[in-house]
Parts: structure tokens; C-alpha cells; sequence
């Protein structure tokens, strides 16, 4: 188990309290193993009806993978620190399969930040999945800004939010907070974080087999206090341009367009990688016709190719390691990216049944 992974059960309820608030709760493939463990083992435990997750610090439930390790461990040699890099993701994308098909109630409390890989471990099955938000809520997919792609199922969950909205989450990697989270399908319920004490009340003292229902009802007085999306208002704009048959398209689209809204997603555009909002695209183009499994296998495949291409490394080397936020992507304009570049992203790296999440179901 994991130092940063506080479990215990009460009432019926197990409770996962993340606890590494200087990496605001970012993870490790040793958090990542302690979830999975935990998750595992209360699958089958009569005596556990629900899980909550939640986390010790009110400035993030999580912030993603653990991305100095990506950079240490891509740079390793190929029996060193890159096998664990190999284990992480496909641990973690076997985590977010056991999330989404849990069982049991699996109640997020998304308060703080949520990003990237904390989406994954938010992210839960739609029929007994609950997603709490709170006006502290900063959430994205902001894999773009680091040479990279919205994984953790992103694939999936991106590309069925309405009209193009996950298109365009995906391609800006811009933050949202709790309405628009609500809006676009990522978020249930919404609850003001001076009535968190009572929440936690609330799940002390509610039998898990009861929990998710009690905390809904809890929740509906304050439905209005999310206040007004900003994607909602800005529906028609995004549909319009992010629905366009190319990342040039779209780009084009917004260049002709002086709304504040449009010019500040196409500033952060221009400041991602081209050659993966151009695999994001077609990987959301793709995720939307497949299930849970398939998009975590194909994005399994899209981690690789993006290792072995380098990108990932340029990014989070500028962005974070050098702090200089001069990455130089490869290609260095969108205008040099071509359709074999893409392509190459989504040739087979594994033979289907050699596949690390071939037992996926």
C-alpha cells in the first residue's frame, strides 16, 4: 500500500482519502497499485456497500499522473525506470476499467482540482457513479499542454459530452469549474463548500447501502448555487467551430471569429502540440463509436507511440522540468503535421492478444 492512500471502512462505506498534498495528490504507480488493491478487495466485501474517494487537501482531489516521473522514466534505458513507466500506464488504465465498472457506488468528491489523471479516478460508471463538484472544481483534460492526449479514458468520456464540446476540452485543454462540469456531463451533483462538513457528516452517518440516494437529496437544495455554464452559453460557438473536419479547419474557423470566447481557445491552441491536438482529434473521431475497453486499449497504444515519437518528453521538459514554456514540438507547425504522422499513433503495437489490456472487458 501507498504512504499517500488512507483507506478505511465505516458503516458500510470504504473511504479512499488521497494524501500527497504537496503533488496536489498527483499520482504514482505506487498510489495507482494501492487503488486498485483496495478497489479489488472491497469488490467482493459484504461489509463495504460504497466508496468514497476524497482527499486530505481542499486545493485538489487529484492533478494527474506524476509527470517528472514520465519524463525520468522516458529517458531511462529500456531495463530501468521506462519498464515502470510501461507498468504505470497500463496499471492505471486497468484502474480506470475497474472504476468505470464498478460494482458498487463510487462517490467522487471533486473538490479542488481535477485534472488529467484525476479525472480517471473521478470519472465512474454512469449507472452508479456519483461525481460531486463544489465551487472550488478546476477541471480539464489538459494533456495537449504537455505533448501529449487526453488518456485515463478521455477517449470515451470526451467524446460523448454534447455536441462538440469534448472536441474542444480535449483540443484547448482549458479548466472548467462546476457548472460547466455539470453542463457537459462530467459532474452530478453540486454542493458549496461550507456544506462540506455536513456532507461528511452525512457519509459518516449513512449506511452505504443508502449513501449515493442520501447524498442526491442532500445535494438538490443547491442545484441552483452552481450558477450559470458558460458552455452552455457558448454552445453554439463551439459546436460550430470544433465541429470542423480538421484541427486547421477549426483553427481557421476561430481565426475569423473576434468573440473573446473563440480567440482565447485559439491562443491556447497555438500554444499546444500540433501533432497531438491533430491525434486528439482523431482519437476522440475514433473513441466515439468504441466502448470503455476498447478506448483505454487504444489510447494504451497512442501512450507508446508517444514515448517512442518523444513529445511528451519536449513538453513536460519545458514545462516543468526547465521551466522555460518553450517546447519545441515536433513538427513545430500544425501546417507540417500529415495524415501519416497521425496514422502512425494508431498502428497496432501489439498483437491483439498480446495486448497489456487485451483481458479488458
Amino acid at each position: 500500500m501507498s504512504e499517500y492512500v488512507q483507506t478505511r471502512v465505516a458503516n458500510g462505506t470504504g473511504i479512499i482519502t488521497l494524501d500527497r498534498p504537496k503533488a496536489l495528490n498527483s499520482l504514482s504507480l505506487e498510489m495507482v497499485r494501492a487503488l486498485t488493491e483496495t478497489l479489488l478487495a472491497w469488490r467482493g466485501d459484504a461489509g463495504v456497500d460504497a466508496v468514497v474517494i476524497t482527499s486530505t487537501s481542499e486545493k485538489a482531489l487529484c492533478a494527474g499522473g506524476d509527470i517528472r516521473f514520465f519524463h525520468q522514466a522516458g529517458h531511462a534505458t529500456p531495463t530501468g525506470d521506462s519498464a515502470l513507466l510501461e507498468d504505470f500506464f497500463t496499471e492505471e488504465y486497468a484502474l480506470n476499467h475497474l472504476i468505470h465498472f464498478y460494482p458498487k457506488p463510487y462517490i467522487a468528491l471533486m473538490d479542488g482540482v481535477v485534472m488529467g489523471g484525476g479525472m480517471g479516478i473521478a470519472q465512474g460508471g454512469p449507472d452508479c457513479g456519483l461525481r460531486i463538484v463544489t465551487e472550488r472544481t478546476k477541471m480539464a483534460m489538459p494533456e495537449v499542454n504537455i505533448g501529449l492526449f487526453p488518456d485515463v479514458g478521455g477517449s470515451h468520456f470526451l467524446s460523448h459530452a454534447p455536441g462538440a464540446l469534448g472536441m474542444y476540452l480535449g483540443l484547448t485543454g482549458l479548466t472548467i469549474g462546476a457548472a460547466d462540469a455539470l453542463y457537459v456531463g462530467l459532474a452530478d451533483v453540486f454542493v458549496p463548500v461550507a456544506e462540506l462538513p455536513a456532507l461528511q457528516a452525512l457519509i459518516a452517518s449513512t449506511p452505504g447501502k443508502q449513501l449515493a440516494s442520501a447524498i442526491r437529496s442532500f445535494a438538490v437544495p443547491f442545484a441552483q448555487q452552481a450558477g450559470a455554464s458558460e458552455l452552455a452559453a457558448q454552445r453554439a460557438l463551439v459546436d460550430r467551430h470544433f465541429g470542423a473536419a480538421s484541427v486547421q479547419a477549426m483553427m481557421s474557423s476561430l481565426e475569423a471569429d473576434q468573440d473573446p470566447f473563440a480567440q482565447k481557445a485559439l491562443a491556447a491552441m497555438r500554444q499546444r502540440s500540433p501533432l497531438m491536438m491533430c491525434v486528439t482529434r482523431e482519437m476522440l473521431a475514433r473513441g466515439a463509436s468504441m466502448d470503455v475497453a476498447e478506448c483505454l486499449r487504444m489510447e494504451r497504444s497512442l501512450v507508446r507511440r508517444n514515448f517512442e515519437h518523444g513529445e511528451v518528453l519536449e513538453g513536460v521538459r519545458a514545462l516543468v522540468i526547465d521551466k522555460d514554456n518553450a517546447p519545441k514540438w515536433n513538427p513545430p507547425s500544425l501546417q507540417a503535421v500529415t495524415p501519416d504522422m497521425v496514422a502512425r499513433f494508431f498502428a497496432p503495437v501489439w498483437p491483439d492478444w498480446a495486448h497489456p489490456l487485451r483481458h479488458l472487458g
